[in-house]
């Protein structure tokens, strides 16, 4: 399979699981959106596709790279607005407020966690206000680095990354109405080289099983239920 790296943890609980009732064996590779596209499109042997966002399972379905009907949202993606420093009270009043020399978010040209945010700080009516103080991550990973580093006190960054038990970061922060932003959807897609390949068919399917839905709210998304 090949994973977008900000649900590497929670894709490779739900592979342990459908490996123990299965008895399946599974291969993560985890990577960029758009570097498992590219690496796809350049005939890398992965049978399962699970995206950070819905187009690149799109354009590989419209270009007979991936079973026609298979794409799928297995994770709706949770933008919050983080401080590493718990003390630091967090909401639309702190960007607002603006006493903050940086603040970190994904390429919103490039990632959809980036695009969400540019969509809330347009919103609030702080996107031409606060230009000078962004500082850009290629994804969200990287913006909250940025974030958990201090090179920017606050970040724009999934709520995935907060909860992670690798990164073993605090702090405070505010989870962003959805109203603010369109819904992070991420999708999932057999590749053409999965149609004879059983193992892969059957864990597409348990993405929509409760056990897996279950799985992927306990790491920070709402879950999809296989919703196109």
């Amino acid at each position: 399979m090949a994973v977008a790296a900000n649900a590497a943890e929670a894709v490779e609980t739900l592979a342990a699981e459908f490996e123990r009732e299965s008895g399946h064996r599974v291969t993560v590779t985890v990577g960029s959106t758009g570097k498992l596209y590219a690496q796809i499109l350049h005939g890398a042997p992965f049978d399962v596709f699970l995206a950070a966002d819905q187009e690149r399972p799109r354009l590989l379905v419209e270009e007979g790279i991936a079973v026609e009907d298979s794409q799928q949202t297995y994770a709706i993606g949770r933008l919050v607005l983080w401080s590493p420093d718990p003390a630091v009270p967090v909401n639309a009043d702190t960007l607002r407020d603006g006493s903050f020399r940086r603040l970190a978010i994904a390429n919103p040209d490039l990632a959809p966690y980036g695009a969400a945010a540019r969509e809330t700080l347009r919103e609030l009516g702080l996107w031409e206000s606060l230009r000078p103080k962004i500082v850009l991550g290629e994804n969200v990973g990287q913006a909250f680095a940025m974030a958990a580093s201090g090179n920017a006190e606050l970040g724009f960054v999934s709520l995935a990354s907060v909860l992670s038990p690798r990164h073993g970061r605090e702090g405070s922060y505010w989870e962003i109405p959805e109203h603010l932003h369109t819904r992070i959807r991420q999708d999932s897609v057999l590749l053409d080289r999965a149609r004879d390949n059983p193992a892969a068919r059957d864990f597409h399917e348990f993405l929509e099983t409760p056990a897996a839905l279950k799985i992927i709210e306990s790491f920070g998304f709402a879950a999809g239920r296989g919703s196109r």
